[in-house]
């Protein structure tokens, strides 16, 4: 039994006959290799999940759902980072990768429970070619609990010493939100839940007014 997908999870188990007919013939065509789908912040019927296809190109996304049933493997950003197989990519001095080695430890003697996400944690978990020299580093951190302004302007400041670009999304139990809107000025920031986006003075308790 696969514990409950969350968003940026990747699911193996789609294959192209269990798709809409109007689904297009390219995202029928990348699953036929077993490729996984991605997790999207979605409403969906119970027993389904809201997932998305990505393709060979950058545009190249088709969103969908999928049976929880049909589910053969989940591996979720977290997983990606302790498999380590970052350690031994064969692009070693991308600033992706030369950034996630900077701040992997850093991250960890935290005590947070972060994950690699877009497409670099896509390439990392399936061994498909997804990520490119010029890729940003998405990570996704688990904030159960509320995290004060300094606190994230704090973790900011250790992302910004890495190489590269970093973009980190917060995941509350209300939604995400990203870190850098977390830590400015402005008194509400954009929160992504399953229903939409919403403006929030607090992405962790949340009864404000959709976007």
């Amino acid at each position: 039994m696969h514990p409950t997908p969350r968003p940026h999870d990747l699911l193996w188990g789609l294959r192209p006959e269990h798709l809409p007919q109007e689904t297009p013939a390219w995202a029928r065509a990348a699953l036929g290799g077993h490729v996984p789908v991605v997790v999207r912040r979605a409403p969906a019927e119970p027993g389904w999940v809201a997932v998305g296809i990505r393709g060979a190109a950058r545009e190249q996304r088709h969103a969908t759902w999928m049976r929880m049933s049909e589910i053969s493997r989940l591996v979720s950003p977290q997983a990606v980072v302790r498999a380590g197989r970052w350690r031994s990519h064969a692009q070693p001095q991308w600033p992706a990768l030369r950034a996630l080695r900077q701040v992997a430890g850093q991250l960890d003697a935290l005590g947070l429970a972060w994950g690699v996400t877009g497409s670099l944690g896509f390439e990392l978990a399936s061994g498909i070619r997804a990520a490119h020299p010029d890729s940003d580093l998405d990570l996704s951190l688990r904030a159960a609990h509320p995290l004060s302004r300094p606190e994230a302007r704090t973790l900011c400041t250790l992302l910004d010493e890495a190489p590269g670009r970093i973009d980190l999304q917060l995941e509350t139990p209300c939604g995400a939100v990203a870190l850098r809107e977390w830590a400015g000025e402005a008194p509400r920031v954009l929160l992504k839940t399953q229903d939409g986006p919403l403006l929030v003075s607090d992405p962790w308790h949340w009864q404000q007014v959709a976007v």
